[in-house]
């Protein structure tokens, strides 16, 4: 059953790469990418319950985490060309809304 499982996302994996291959957009390979992230979550999980090791869990949850923090960081970049505000100076805090 959970071989199964492996072969599937395996071939789901192999599908996702080729849209990350061909994507139109910018947008389309970052998603792309999130999915290839997801998949291998999903791989981990399922490798350490075949193999009865546990603590493949924890790392499937770490990955999933930077996975999405890097999702994030990269659309932000591209979205805006940079992490930071650097042609924005600070503003002091009588010019904040209240």
């Amino acid at each position: 059953m959970f071989i199964a499982a492996s072969a599937a996302l395996l071939a789901a994996l192999s599908l996702v790469l080729v849209r990350a291959f061909l994507g139109p957009t910018v947008f389309d390979r970052a998603q792309a990418a999130n999915t290839i992230g997801t998949i291998a979550v999903l791989l981990l999980s399922v490798i350490g319950f075949l193999t009865g090791r546990p603590e493949f869990l924890d790392l499937a949850i770490v990955y999933g985490l930077l996975n999405v923090i890097g999702t994030v960081a990269v659309l932000k970049y591209f979205e805006y060309g940079g992490l930071g505000r650097e042609s924005e100076p600070p503003r002091s805090a009588a010019q904040w809304p209240r």
